[in-house]
């Protein structure tokens, strides 16, 4: 049996509170692995067994004057009031 197949590398974070989401770091050697930065956008794809798989999607570049920490609370506020945005869209 070929042991580079045997081989898992395990990593372990605690979940903690990102605005009104919860979150993970990523371990720097990972991220490195994925080639992720701040603003990527990472897919969680869970298999029949249950397992998750992380991978990147694609690589977001910000405009100069847009922080990621204001994109990020962009984002948090959009998927609290989602439905109050689809609304206003149908009207």
């Amino acid at each position: 049996m070929n042991q580079s197949r045997n081989k898992v590398k395990r990593y372990s974070r605690k979940v903690g509170r990102m605005g009104n989401s919860l979150g993970v770091s990523l371990p720097k050697n990972l991220a490195e692995k994925l080639n992720v930065s701040q603003g990527d956008e990472l897919e969680f794809v869970e298999n029949e067994q249950g397992e998750v798989l992380l991978k990147k999607v694609r690589q977001m570049e910000l405009p100069q004057n847009v922080r990621p920490e204001v994109l990020e609370a962009f984002y948090d506020i959009f998927e609290e009031d989602k439905e109050i945005f689809e609304d206003l869209k149908d009207r």
